[in-house]
């Protein structure tokens, strides 16, 4: 439990911020399996009432639901990140602390 954890970590906060970046944007390669299927259902079913001359809103609204969605877990995760590297920093200054006290003097 070293400063290679905590750059690990440090990592993936970055690769999680950058995807945080991406969804709201618009992009899909973030996204899991589960709401890339449920995006490409609303984009078809969209395109599909459209053609059939209706509109496409409800369809709108599920792209825009399953996008907040995915902002939502993807900052839940960052949070959780966050506070996995703030512990790590803890329990490394506790033990430097620990091994400086119990020194030869």
């Amino acid at each position: 439990m070293g400063n290679s954890d905590i750059r690990r970590l440090d990592r993936e906060i970055q690769a999680t911020t950058k995807k945080l970046e991406a969804v709201r944007r618009g992009e899909w390669w973030p996204l899991n399996g589960s709401e890339r299927r449920a995006m490409a259902r609303a984009l078809a079913g969209g395109a599909y009432q459209i053609t059939r001359g209706r509109s496409a809103a409800r369809s709108e609204q599920r792209m825009d639901t399953t996008g907040s969605a995915a902002e939502m877990r993807l900052n839940a995760e960052l949070t959780a990140l966050h506070g996995e590297r703030q512990r790590l920093i803890t329990e490394a200054a506790r033990a430097k602390a620990k091994k400086k006290s119990s020194g030869w003097w």
